[in-house]
């Protein structure tokens, strides 16, 4: 199976950082997202029930990053991807999560992840 779900440039307002002036303020993160998930049962019934949706994906992203805590965008970005593999049904997660403006010089820093069966 190759199917892949995706979500990019998902902008949510989080509270993250180590630093005490980014702990002051909540500054927009930047989510792409691909998950792996067999699309054919989809296809076949034309059926929201039977796909991965990306809106509730979505909407669950924003209700969890936006309440997170997290000091750092790698325990941000391992929760997400534990939450789609454990409430969406995807068998992976590839993940790339943003934080635009946090290093002056640099657009945007941030991880990329994979979490699941990628390669199957």
């Amino acid at each position: 199976m190759t199917d892949i779900v995706f979500i990019q440039g998902l902008r949510i307002d989080g509270l993250i950082g180590v630093y005490a002036h980014e702990r002051t303020a909540r500054r927009p993160l930047v989510f792409d997202i691909e998950m792996r998930f067999d699309t054919r049962a989809a296809a076949a019934s034309d059926q929201l029930a039977d796909a991965l949706d990306y809106h509730a994906v979505s909407m669950r992203l924003v209700e969890f990053a936006g309440e997170s805590r997290f000091q750092l965008v790698e325990t941000l970005a391992e929760r997400c991807a534990a939450l789609l593999l454990g409430e969406f049904g995807a068998t992976g997660v590839r993940l790339k999560l943003a934080k635009p403006g946090a290093f002056e010089g640099a657009d945007t820093v941030g991880v990329v992840i994979e979490r699941g069966s990628w390669d199957a």
